[in-house]
């Protein structure tokens, strides 16, 4: 009987023993493993910002079945038994890994657009900044220049760090600081591409050349928009320079300290050599003349100009001693070598013209017209 007993016991012990090691836990670790991976693929795709509704849903749910697991880390199950929060876990998984499939196509898809949208807006820069730069527009565009610059930088280091969102929005941004800079340099220099303007730019040259033709004389013609200087002698070209400008070179002079170089026909009035200027060489033109007096007048009047302001003067052709004199404030400026021999060959009295431009097709104006077509296509 004692025998039978022992023998019922050790079947029992037998029986369980071999059960339990059939049995499972009733979370599978590697479950737990691959929701925990499909969070974290979620947060490299930022899902928190591109799909916050569905990352919201996922993440309390996921707090809720995590709480959960971790209060059933010792429960074990038959392997036949259903667990209600494994099965709510792989419903999770599938959930979150469709999330997770749609955001990363979403996220190729952006990085192609704006891989193209940022090397569009570089270009755009480049040659924007290549115009300004051969029409000495920098000063007149003044910090709108310089935003359209650090605007694409932010959209090409949002793009490197894979934030689509803010590179696209940045990128728009820069589109329009791209447009204004356009818009301000047509406005402004919109004076070059008037064929009215143009042809009464011609004519003044015209006349200063004839005038050089009848007198067997030297005359001078300046061209702002090639920046080029040229001499006369009977009427015939002898002598041709490139110069600088005034830092706002290309306007039309105002008042004193706008950086603009005058527009008109002046005379030299004085030949100024080594102690007589600050410059290495000097022609002084009598700039303001008659008509400058004139056209400064009525824009006081008109309320264009400040009260305050005076009209300046001391416009030269002059040459420069250093690098601290490299840019002239209006005047025309030539290097040392053309000024020496500019100086040797013109008298007081010398007629001296300068325009905005001779032909239609000027520098200026093909840079304009370049700029409108690239702003099209932005």
């Amino acid at each position: 009987m004692e025998g039978d007993r022992t023998h019922r016991v050790l079947a029992v012990v037998l029986f369980w023993t071999a059960g339990l090691a059939g049995c499972v836990q009733a979370v599978p670790p590697d479950l737990v493993a691959a929701v925990e991976a499909i969070d974290h693929d979620l947060i490299v795709l930022r899902a928190p910002e591109t799909a916050p509704e569905e990352y919201g849903q996922f993440v309390r749910q996921w707090a809720l079945l995590k709480a959960r697991t971790q209060l059933d880390d010792d429960v074990i199950r038959w392997p036949w038994e259903s667990s209600e929060l494994e099965s709510e876990l792989r419903w999770l998984y599938v959930m979150g890994e469709r999330t997770v499939s749609r955001l990363h196509d979403r996220q190729v898809s952006q990085q192609s657009v704006m891989q193209a949208k940022v090397t569009r807006l570089e270009a755009q820069l480049r040659n924007v900044a290549a115009k300004v730069e051969a029409i000495d527009g920098r000063i007149l565009l003044g910090e709108k220049g310089i935003q359209a610059e650090l605007l694409v930088k932010q959209a090409r280091s949002f793009f490197e760090q894979k934030d689509y969102m803010r590179a696209m929005q940045v990128a728009e941004k820069a589109d329009h600081a791209l447009k204004v800079q356009t818009s301000v340099l047509s406005q402004e220099l919109g004076r070059y591409a008037d064929e009215n303007r143009i042809i009464y730019w011609q004519t003044l040259a015209k006349q200063t050349i004839d005038w050089s033709r009848t007198h067997q004389a030297t005359a001078i013609v300046v061209s702002k928009a090639e920046r080029e200087l040229s001499v006369y002698k009977g009427g015939r070209k002898v002598l041709s320079y490139p110069v600088r400008l005034g830092f706002n070179g290309m306007l039309e002079k105002q008042f004193q300290g706008d950086g603009a170089t005058p527009e008109g026909r002046y005379r030299v009035i004085d030949r100024r050599g080594p102690g007589q200027t600050q410059f290495y060489r000097a022609l002084a033109l009598d700039y303001p003349n008659i008509e400058d007096r004139r056209r400064f007048q009525l824009a006081k009047r008109s309320g264009k100009i400040a009260p305050f302001k005076s009209i300046g003067g001391q416009i030269e052709i002059h040459g420069a001693d250093n690098e601290r004199l490299a840019q002239t404030l209006g005047c025309v400026m030539l290097d040392n070598s053309n000024m020496t021999v500019l100086y040797e060959s013109v008298p007081v009295g010398t007629p001296v013209t300068i325009v905005g431009a001779l032909s239609k097709q000027n520098a200026v104006a093909s840079a304009l017209a370049q700029l409108d077509h690239s702003k099209e296509e932005i």
